[in-house]
């Protein structure tokens, strides 16, 4: 049964056939890297693929859960390992897979280890303070481009920067980016492009891989080399979840080799767009700027002081004539005034004085010797010389005393 086209196995037969001969194989030891670790909520069950770093093969393992909770070291896809397992077929899917019983962390987990070790090092040493990172130039003449060749991380980095800005040039220095010969590769071409006067900025560029293939780009050589740049260093090795030491020495980290080129060239189409912006809100900037001072000019020369220059000359000139008219006035009413006191003051003094006194019949009687006027008869005694002042002149005459009348 089952030799030929007219007796055929039924397909149990043959799955369960498969599954003893499969059974008979024991348990063995296999090395390989995980990925797709699938960890099921509802099972107790792990589903992971344990593939061949060096040939594009693969095997489906499985797990109990508490064996992938209690590993050595935390099983991430890449995780390089060495398991124990059983062959094991399964009848009711056809299909073949590992059952582990034990898991070891080999390789990357040592490398893994020295990474973490080197790590705190350079970060204790300050290769990794902010304060020492130095900015990229706004427009790059010409970019110094590190990678593999005829890679698609090279491809990526010249497309998309070729198309945000078409005038971008690039000095290319293509080296292993894996292996034993990649670290002295790159830190020659990273050493000769920051030699180099006209490159404005480095990028490093590797696609994704596994954690041995992007060991080289966390060697303390190369990165001692980036940090000693004096050219602004650009790190776009891997994808988002890879971070390699260079990574946090360079002064910038891009997430994949197309970001890179994003961050280090601006695009064009957007510049333009912000450059019309900005003249557009400049020109009306300005329009309002005109329209404000021509407001204000026209306040200014609304006000009176400026739509009649000499009206405030006038005005102070009728008050001047009219102040001039008022002293005037002041100054004849107060002469007038004085006028007619010292007329009356005058005419009092003449009605007062000797000369009335004297018009009126009076005398005045001076000794001649003395010139004294006479205010008794004791001062002019007999034959005493008098000089007699009348309204119209004076008389000499001789005292001749006293008289009886006097008395």
């Amino acid at each position: 049964m089952g030799g030929s086209a007219e007796n055929p196995f039924p397909v149990r037969a043959v799955a369960i056939r498969v599954a003893g001969w499969i059974d008979k194989l024991g348990t063995v030891w296999v090395e390989g890297q995980l990925t797709q670790i699938n960890p099921r909520n509802d099972s107790k069950t792990v589903f992971m693929v344990l593939r061949d770093p060096a040939a594009d093969m693969s095997l489906t393992v499985t797990c109990p859960r508490d064996l992938v909770l209690s590993a050595p070291v935390k099983l991430t896809e890449g995780t390089q390992v060495v398991v124990c397992g059983k062959p094991t077929f399964y009848t009711g899917r056809g299909s073949f897979s590992l059952r582990l019983s034990e898991i070891r962390a080999v390789g990357v987990g040592e490398l893994l280890a020295r990474i973490e070790r080197l790590r705190r090092l350079l970060d204790a040493e300050g290769l990794f303070d902010p304060r020492l990172k130095r900015p990229l130039p706004f427009l790059p003449s010409t970019i110094g481009l590190i990678t593999g060749r005829a890679s698609a991380a090279e491809h990526d980095v010249t497309t998309v920067a070729a198309q945000r800005w078409p005038a971008v040039r690039f000095a290319i220095r293509n080296t292993a980016v894996q292996g034993a010969n990649a670290v002295a590769q790159i830190v020659e071409a990273l050493r000769e492009l920051d030699g180099d006067p006209e490159v404005d900025v480095i990028v490093i560029a590797r696609g994704g891989g596994s954690v041995e293939d992007l060991l080289p780009f966390s060697d303390e050589t190369l990165c001692r080399a980036i940090s000693a740049c004096t050219t602004p260093v650009v790190s776009a090795v891997g994808h988002e979840p890879d971070n390699p030491l260079c990574d946090l020495v360079a002064d910038l980290r891009a997430a994949t080799p197309t970001d890179a080129a994003k961050r280090v060239v601006p695009d064009t189409v957007a510049e333009l767009a912000l450059v019309g912006e900005l003249r557009q809100r400049s020109a009306q900037a300005l329009r309002n700027w005109v329209a404000r001072e021509h407001r204000t000019l026209a306040q200014l020369r609304s006000r009176p002081v400026l739509a009649d220059p000499l009206r405030a000359i006038t005005q102070r000139g009728e008050e001047v004539a009219r102040a001039r008219a008022a002293v005037r006035r002041d100054v004849n009413r107060l002469v007038a005034a004085e006028s007619d006191r010292v007329g009356h003051l005058a005419a009092r003094l003449a009605t007062l004085g000797p000369a009335a006194t004297l018009a009126r019949g009076y005398a005045v009687v001076q000794t001649v010797d003395r010139g004294a006027i006479l205010r008794t008869t004791a001062e002019a005694p007999a034959g005493a010389r008098l000089r007699i002042r009348v309204s119209d002149g004076a008389l000499g005459a001789t005292s001749t005393g006293p008289t009886d009348g006097a008395a």
